[in-house]
This record gives structure tokens, sequence and C-alpha cells, in this order.
């Protein structure tokens, strides 16, 4: 998983939602320049709000580590 392939994620599922960016940063709490940065696949930006993006269309996060423990 990269920034990349999140960023896709982001955009599939929002326009899935019927929503526009203008609508997905106002119902997050961020502003449009983060929506677009992050649907760009930028890698550089902050992990909470991202995540806060991803809990807004309902989608959920997993990690795996090597061990198998959490």
């Amino acid at each position: 998983m990269d920034a990349l392939t999140i960023g896709g994620i982001v955009r599939k599922e929002r326009k899935a939602q019927g929503l526009r960016q203008e609508e997905l940063a106002a119902a997050t709490g961020v502003g449009v320049r983060f929506i677009v940065d992050l649907e760009s696949g930028k890698p550089t930006l902050q992990l909470g709000k991202a995540l806060q993006v991803l809990a807004t269309l309902g989608c959920e996060i997993s990690i795996a580590t090597p061990s198998g423990n959490l």
C-alpha cells in the first residue's frame, strides 16, 4: 500500500458516494487542497487528517505486523 493507492481509493469511494471534493472536505473538516493532494497520492500529508477522510468515507484501515501481533 502506498500514497497513490490510498489516494485512488479515496477518489473512487468519494465518487461512488456522489460527493464533490468540496463536500468531502467540509464533512471531514479539512481543506479542499488537502483532498486534492490526498487523491493525487502526495506522500507527505498528515496521517491524522488522512485517517479522518477515510473514516468520513466509511473506510477502515487494517495493519498486519510481521509477527502477526498488534
